[in-house]
């Protein structure tokens, strides 16, 4: 299983980007999160959406701005972030889980990040 993220870019404070997170076999197995890491930091949980979409949970810091969807007929998860902040800066990585989890150890694979950059 391999998983490639899209969407890295530069933007600034109050726009909007989305990332997307390729599976190359079928998805529909797997829970799928997105993770990010800002310089000096640890990587965090952002989000993360269950296999049949219907479990849906977010860090406190992005909730009501970014949202996590998946098309299990494309093996695609999107994260749609908006009204993105400085603070927001970060290597986003996403990832595949057999067990819904907001911690990073039940992964089981990952992809290799792609780079957001907000500017004030």
């Amino acid at each position: 299983v391999q998983l490639q993220a899209f969407g890295r870019g530069l933007v600034q404070a109050g726009a909007s980007l989305r990332l997307a997170c390729a599976v190359t076999t079928s998805s529909v197995s797997y829970n799928m999160g997105w993770f990010r890491q800002a310089p000096g930091k640890e990587r965090e949980f952002v989000a993360v959406i269950s296999w049949s979409g219907g479990l849906i949970y977010y860090a406190d810091s992005v909730k009501g701005r970014f949202t996590i969807s998946r098309d299990n007929a494309k093996n695609t998860v999107y994260l749609q972030m908006n009204r993105l902040e400085p603070e927001d800066t970060a290597v986003y990585y996403c990832g595949a889980s057999r067990v819904l989890s907001l911690t990073e150890p039940p992964y089981d694979y990952w992809g290799h990040g792609t780079l957001v950059t907000v500017s004030s």
